[in-house]
């Protein structure tokens, strides 16, 4: 049984959302870690501010992450069909990522002196991001739907 959608305007819109939110998320978490927060510091503000700043903004870029990644996994049910989120790589990940996402935030608002906890699930939610940034979009010729047809 077959649930995937086949529609070429609704794959092609659907790719562009992906391609979209994919950026959006995993640049984000990239470049806040690697690029701003470590500006913030060159740039002449305090330790204490630059800390309250990645405080602030990383379970918003978290949370933001997990919206992304939902939406992901709803473009990647309705290229690829359900069994997708199971069986292929790109389901796989955004589980990982969805889980990883729930994680932080649990620890950031339970346990927020966790501090090594909370590092460690942004970079493996990086890491996700990065992996799955290397995977094919849905319904453009990906190995699932070569192996369809």
């Amino acid at each position: 049984m077959r649930f995937a959608i086949s529609n070429p305007a609704t794959l092609r819109a659907g790719s562009i959302s992906w391609q979209l939110t994919q950026t959006f998320w995993v640049g984000g978490l990239w470049l806040l870690h690697f690029a701003v927060l470590p500006a913030l510091p060159k740039a002449g503000l305090a330790p204490l501010l630059v800390a309250e700043v990645a405080a602030l903004l990383s379970p918003l870029l978290v949370g933001f992450t997990a919206c992304c990644a939902l939406l992901q996994g709803v473009v990647l049910i309705q290229a690829e069909g359900v069994g997708s989120l199971w069986r292929d790589m790109r389901g796989q990940l955004l589980l990982t990522v969805q889980l990883l996402a729930a994680s932080y935030l649990g620890v950031h608002y339970w346990l927020p002196e966790a501090l090594r906890w909370l590092s460690f699930s942004y970079l493996l939610l990086a890491l996700c991001g990065l992996l799955l940034v290397l995977q094919p979009v849905p319904g453009m010729g990906g190995r699932a739907s070569e192996a369809r047809h």
